[in-house]
């Protein structure tokens, strides 16, 4: 089975499946596919994080594919250059892409199939083209007119004379097809340590970046050990710090001391609880998150039982918190998700991400890669622990997850929307566990969006009177448009494992465009 949110990808992963490749193969194929025909959500100008079950060795193993910022980005650099924050465009937020690294190291420890089989489809779509679908076409659309596409070769490679394509549209990027081409036949060497940095270098020097030649060459993506935590009998694991996947594994443990099934799922109870829980774990993620090799976060104790029952206590029943503070503990907004499991039981959970829109809004010359733009998520305040230093990884929003049950998984799932990840992993677990929901009624059923402080925003299937009742709460309830530019409520994909006879149940998001495909 593969869960992608576009159906070409998911087909290619299939197709992949039914030659004989494995979970791996077939998820990396299905992503190269997705940085073609969702160019602005993905590509190999963007970071790669993977769980990837081995049911040959009966374990899991989370792989770190995010890039760190050059080695000449500091903060005595960006003061220096009058910054006092991060920009979100140009060549300042772009760290070293970490996609293609990830999808070698994972070929080459668990794959079956060759790199160049693996990209052949998203090879063939780039350079011959494909139809553009709905909600790729509306999202395509508003980012070309905000402006997104700042860069002269930005806006010739993925526009049609100043304009997105249109639904139905025919659209090809050649350019890209040649840089897949050169991975193809080099592997990562041919983007990190060949023509294609050698060309992303030149062009970030001419448009005022700092990046260089070994800043690629030197580029590793590192296998980590997930982590997790158990909630009311299930275990979910995430990736550990840089990523945010520690935010939800600290909200569901606050969640924990309350009866949630005890409320109707959609009730103004239940409701508040789950922002509740969120907006005291996104104050720690805000204060904690960083980078483990350069600082010390402290996860051991943000994921203690004693730790969450301190903060379940902050929480009341009726009124909510206009503001959330971290709790003590000792020191020490465009995504692609996807999810894959082949015959042998091998299952991948996938994230690949520009961040926004566009990433960086830049494209090297006539690479055809869109530069992501992580080091946006920078803090650039010395006494923070994700303060931009050389050689740091960001914080990450990007965050696959795995629910297992008696040390086996049950369930590979992600949602993918910036800020929204974290708390969607939040909704969809309870949604499969206190509810009772199966995988494609858990990822559609309506999420709200909490935004900061006392602000959430909820979708619009959620009526008048529900929003009425979390206003006399407290909650400071928007609309819709509220969270736009900030992920919205996301788009997720997810399959799971009949204990069974291990058959595979798919769910694909009515948000995306995309599809659930099993044989």
């Amino acid at each position: 089975m593969v869960c992608s949110s576009q159906t070409l990808a998911s087909a290619a992963g299939i197709e992949m499946l039914r030659r004989g490749g494995n979970a791996i193969d077939a998820a990396i194929c299905a992503a190269a596919v997705l940085g073609v025909v969702e160019p602005f959500s993905t590509g190999i100008g963007g970071d790669c994080f993977m769980l990837i079950w081995s049911a040959a060795e009966r374990r899991l193993f989370g792989l770190n594919g995010s890039g760190r910022a050059p080695a000449r980005l500091s903060f005595d650099l960006l003061r220096g250059r009058g910054l006092a924050e991060m920009p979100a465009h140009g060549m300042l937020p772009v760290t070293i892409p970490g996609a293609v690294d990830a999808w070698a190291q994972a070929l080459r420890r668990f794959g079956s199939t060759a790199m160049s089989d693996v990209l052949a489809p998203a090879i063939a779509y780039a350079q011959d083209g494909f139809a553009v679908t709905e909600i790729i076409a509306h999202q395509w659309d508003l980012l070309v007119r905000v402006g997104v596409l700042q860069h002269a070769d930005a806006l010739r490679t993925f526009s049609i004379d100043g304009r997105a394509p249109r639904l139905g549209e025919w659209f090809r990027i050649p350019s890209l097809a040649r840089s897949l081409e050169q991975i193809s036949g080099g592997g990562a060497d041919a983007f990190y340590r060949g023509e294609i940095a050698e060309r992303i270098v030149a062009f970030s020097q001419a448009n005022g970046g700092v990046h260089d030649f070994d800043d690629f060459a030197e580029h590793s993506s590192t296998w980590v050990e997930p982590i997790s935590t158990d909630y009311r009998g299930y275990e979910l694991f995430e990736i550990p710090p840089n990523g945010q996947g520690l935010t939800a594994l600290i909200a569901l443990n606050i969640l924990e001391n309350f009866d949630l099934g005890s409320y109707s799922l959609g009730s103004p109870e239940s409701m508040h609880l789950r922002i509740e829980a969120v907006k005291l774990a996104f104050a720690d993620r805000n204060r904690y998150i960083a980078d483990p090799e350069r600082s010390s976060v402290p996860t051991t104790e943000l994921l203690s039982k004693d730790y969450a029952h301190g903060r379940a206590a902050l929480i009341s029943r009726e009124t909510a918190r206009k503001r959330a503070l971290p709790g003590k503990v000792r020191a020490g907004s465009d995504t692609v998700y996807l999810t894959a499991a082949d015959r042998a039981g091998n299952v991948v959970s996938l994230i690949n991400s520009l961040y926004m829109g566009f990433g960086s809004g830049m494209v090297a010359g006539d690479t055809g890669i869109v530069l992501q733009n992580r080091g946006y998520g920078f803090a650039v305040d010395p006494q923070h622990p994700n303060c931009v230093a050389p050689r740091k990884r960001p914080f990450h929003t990007i965050i696959p997850a795995m629910l297992f049950r008696e040390a086996r998984p049950v369930v590979s799932f992600g949602v993918m929307g910036g800020d929204v990840q974290a708390q969607g992993h939040v909704q969809v677990v309870s949604n499969l566990i206190d509810y009772d929901l199966n995988i494609q009624e858990a990822i559609d059923y309506p999420r709200f969006h909490y935004v900061d402080s006392d602000r959430v925003a909820l979708e619009a299937e959620y009526g008048p009177e529900l929003r009425a009742q979390l206003t006399r709460m407290g909650h400071a309830v928007l609309g819709e448009e509220g969270v736009l530019a900030r992920g919205g409520f996301g788009g997720g994909q997810g399959l799971m494992i009949d204990p069974r006879g291990g058959c595979y149940w798919g769910g694909s998001d009515c948000r995306k465009d995309g599809c659930a495909i099993g044989y």
